[in-house]
């Protein structure tokens, strides 16, 4: 496990061993400022190894431990996103509600 200065998050050394969660895309988390924070951090890092990457002209000679790099951000990125609690629909909200007030 590794962990970033700035957060007391862990994430696996080995991106591609963590399975990638498939979440409904309309659906909002709530993100502490740590979390933010975090999420801030992890985007500059992963936006200035990809633009450093297309800057340098590696595509032709790809640099496995560049990709790696980025890859293990981007699962780290992932991970402090999907810890971050869902919040209820509108709909469950009013059924929630509703329930309270028949009770």
């Amino acid at each position: 496990m590794a962990a970033s200065v700035t957060t007391s998050y862990s994430f696996p050394v080995s991106a591609s061993s963590a399975p990638v969660a498939r979440v409904r895309s309309n659906r909002r988390r709530r993100i502490s400022p740590q979390s933010g924070r975090a999420l801030e951090i992890l985007g500059h890092a992963i936006e200035y190894l990809t633009d450093e990457f297309v800057h340098e002209s590696l595509l032709s000679s790809p640099d496995h431990e560049r990709l790696a790099a980025v890859q293990l951000l981007m699962e780290a990125n992932r991970q402090v996103y999907f810890e971050c609690p869902v919040l209820p629909t509108f709909a469950e909200r009013c059924r929630k509600f509703m329930r309270l007030r028949t009770a």
